[in-house]
């Protein structure tokens, strides 16, 4: 006679990241900068935290949607907040995942000042010292430049043969528009090709913005790899850092000598067998590495997607790995002096989304660390 077997629900948390360690799991208070810590969770519906060096929550503000990106603290203290833009445009399938487009200042009692839409905009915004804002959007490519782009995957090309070109924008306070570049008029498709298992429905697919001390503007190219640095006043490409030293990065950062500093996820890098990602900073001109932080056991610090690395005032750098909600602060030698694991974790509210990243997630687009003098507001 055979006894039925009962199995009991297991009492174990089933969210894997959750499970092995969330809050404050490192901290080194004399080599830490200090400071407190900006972040603004992809599935958190539109909350935005600021912790302290301790990993306590000080302030959060509930902004009226989700973040389409991240969001920053201005210099006059308000918050800037890229929110995901309600607008049913959806050129490819996977692009409710980086919409953007609804953008807000915010001041730290939560009362919105200025308001900017264009559901056009996806991925990186920048706010720039001048109150104007500097965004990535798309449109359609000619047929002629579509037919141009090179490699990616053939087979999931959009039914048109058309291709969603970037298209970057500044606009000022008023909402006009006082700089545009697009990729399709001045980059020529056949120098950067699309890695092969992308699919060529949006290229060169700009996901990270910049400025350099003399007017450059900085552009992180995702699905080809590499940074180029554009010209404003004619739109040519002074220099740039290509898919030999790069791999699918994100957010670059001009340095006091010039140096780039950029978080490089590392999908796809060349020669490598076992993905990893790196906080990297090189010198443009020569293609030198100036520095590099990796994890000593290399896979054990891997973002496929997203991810930002800021120098601070002490010499260390802050790292978001974004897609695990994980972030650390390591010293010019290498050492961890900080890490937190964001605890707090969600779903995606629409299917468009939830198609392509399913489950509960603490992801982070960015997350940026601020001194006590730039939030002169914080009751401490």
């Amino acid at each position: 006679m055979s006894i039925p077997v009962v199995v009991e629900p297991s009492a174990a948390d089933q969210v894997t990241l959750r499970r092995r360690s969330v809050g404050l799991t490192a901290y080194d208070p004399a080599r830490s900068a200090g400071g407190y810590t900006l972040f603004a969770p992809q599935t958190g519906g539109g909350s935005v935290y600021l912790v302290d060096i301790e990993g306590q929550v000080v302030h959060r503000w509930q902004m009226p949607v989700r973040p389409g990106r991240d969001a920053v603290i201005l210099p006059n203290g308000n918050l800037g907040y890229n929110g995901s833009h309600s607008d049913p445009f959806r050129p490819y399938p996977v692009w409710p995942l980086w919409r953007g487009g609804d953008f807000y200042e915010a001041t730290p009692q939560g009362e919105i000042v200025w308001r900017f839409e264009d559901p056009r905009h996806h991925h990186d915004a920048q706010w720039l010292a001048n109150g104007d804002l500097l965004y990535a959007t798309v449109e359609p490519l000619s047929e002629a430049v579509s037919a141009r782009v090179t490699g990616g995957d053939p087979s999931r090309d959009a039914p048109d043969g058309i291709v969603q070109g970037d298209v970057i924008r500044q606009v000022n306070r008023q909402g006009e528009t006082v700089w545009r570049w697009a990729a399709g008029d001045h980059l020529a498709p056949e120098d950067y090709p699309i890695h092969p298992i992308f699919d060529r429905r949006h290229w060169p697919f700009v996901n990270g913005l910049g400025e350099t001390r003399d007017g450059l503007v900085l552009m992180s190219l995702r699905v080809t790899s590499g940074i180029i640095a554009v010209e404003r006043e004619t739109g040519a490409i002074a220099w740039r850092i290509g898919a030999d030293k790069l791999a699918q990065q994100h957010t670059p950062i001009e340095m006091a000598d010039g140096s780039i500093l950029c978080f490089d996820n590392g999908n796809l890098r060349s020669g490598v067998t076992a993905p990893y990602s790196r906080a990297v900073q090189i010198d443009p001109r020569s293609g030198r590495t100036v520095w590099e932080y990796a994890d000593p056991l290399k896979p054990a610090f891997f973002s496929p997607y997203m991810g930002s690395a800021e120098r601070l005032a002490n010499g260390n750098t802050f790292v978001c790995e974004s897609a695990f909600g994980r972030l650390f602060e390591v010293t010019p030698d290498g050492d961890i002096v900080w890490e937190y694991v964001i605890p707090f974790f969600g779903e995606y509210p629409d299917d468009g989304s939830r198609d392509y990243a399913a489950g509960l997630q603490n992801s982070v687009f960015r997350a940026h660390r601020y001194s006590a003098d730039q939030i002169p507001w914080l009751k401490r």
